[in-house]
C-alpha cells in the first residue's frame, strides 16, 4: 500500500487517536505513516470479540456444569487462548489445555495457580470460582 493510499476512516476503536503502520513512500521505500483507523479492521475487530465472548460465555456455561475448569473460561474473558495463555505461563498448550480438567485443576498447586492468576491479572480465589453471571 501507497502512504497516499492509507485510509483515515476515524475507527471508533482508536477513539480519536492515530496508529502507526508502514507504507511504500513515493520514493518506493517502506516508512511509516499514521492512520485514524480503517473501516474493515473496525469491522473484523469488532467479529474477533464476538467470537472471543462467546467462547468466553461457553466456557463459562461448561465451567458451571463440572464440564470444563474455571481457568478456561478466564483465559477467554482475559481475551488469550492456550497458545497465549501457555506462553505466557511458560508452559507447553497441552499442559494448560489438560488444567482444563476440573478434577486435574482442583489438584494444581498453589504456585501453578498464582502463576495462571498474575498472567490473567485476577486472584486465586477469583480463579478458582466463576462470576456470579456471565453476560
Amino acid at each position: 500500500m501507497k502512504i497516499k493510499d492509507i485510509p483515515q476512516d476515524n475507527a471508533g476503536s482508536l477513539d480519536g487517536e492515530t496508529k502507526v503502520i508502514y507504507a511504500r513512500s513515493d520514493a518506493g521505500r517502506i516508512e511509516s505513516s499514521q492512520t485514524t483507523g480503517w473501516e474493515v479492521e473496525e469491522i473484523v475487530l469488532g467479529l474477533a470479540l464476538d467470537e472471543i465472548r462467546r467462547l468466553a460465555r461457553d466456557a463459562y456455561q461448561r465451567a458451571e456444569a463440572g464440564e470444563t475448569s474455571p481457568l478456561e473460561f478466564h483465559m477467554y474473558n482475559q481475551r488469550m487462548d492456550v497458545a497465549m495463555l501457555a506462553q505466557a505461563v511458560g508452559r507447553f498448550q497441552w499442559l494448560v489445555k489438560r488444567d482444563f480438567v476440573p478434577r486435574r485443576f482442583a489438584g494444581l498447586s498453589p504456585q501453578k495457580l498464582e502463576r495462571y492468576a498474575v498472567v490473567l491479572g485476577i486472584d486465586v480465589t477469583s480463579l478458582t470460582g466463576l462470576p456470579k453471571q456471565y453476560d
